[in-house]
């Protein structure tokens, strides 16, 4: 019998392993949450200025056309009142583009430029061309799309 009320002196031992169910009912509890409220959530919806029609069109609009074979043409039509309505057209290649845009410019800084390019070329010729044309001091450079039906 003294071997019984050696053990009972003792007392317990102390159990020094965490418990996890208490964790893991807390992460299924938050992940219900989670999933339940996620689809309730708005997407993020982006807010982009709108612009109004302009009051009249520009005196003179520069277009640069590339077609597939990477030919390019400079064409510059001038809508003023008291000349009429003048187009000029003239090829151009990579290297000489700028220079031919900055001549029909014609110092006017504010005149638009209008890159129209076929959609089977590489994206690459693009903006290599807008690339030379802002090096050489072209201000207003764009591009031209058509509205999808």
């Amino acid at each position: 019998m003294a071997a019984v009320t050696s053990h009972r002196r003792r007392g317990r031992r102390t159990i020094s392993d965490i418990n996890m169910v208490p964790f893991i009912d807390v992460m299924l509890v938050l992940l219900i949450i989670f999933m339940v409220t996620a689809p309730l959530l708005s997407p993020s919806v982006i807010d982009v200025p709108t612009v109004g029609k302009a009051s009249s069109a520009p005196d003179q609009v520069i277009t640069v056309e590339i077609d597939k074979q990477l030919r390019i043409t400079v064409k510059s039509k001038s809508t003023a009142q008291t000349a009429g309505q003048q187009t000029r057209q003239e090829s151009a290649n990579m290297d000489n583009v700028a220079k031919l845009v900055l001549q029909l410019q014609a110092g006017k800084a504010t005149t638009p430029v209008i890159i129209n390019a076929d959609k089977g070329i590489v994206y690459d010729n693009v903006v290599k061309l807008m690339d030379r044309l802002q090096r050489a001091g072209v201000q207003r450079v764009g591009l031209a799309v058509r509205q999808s039906d």
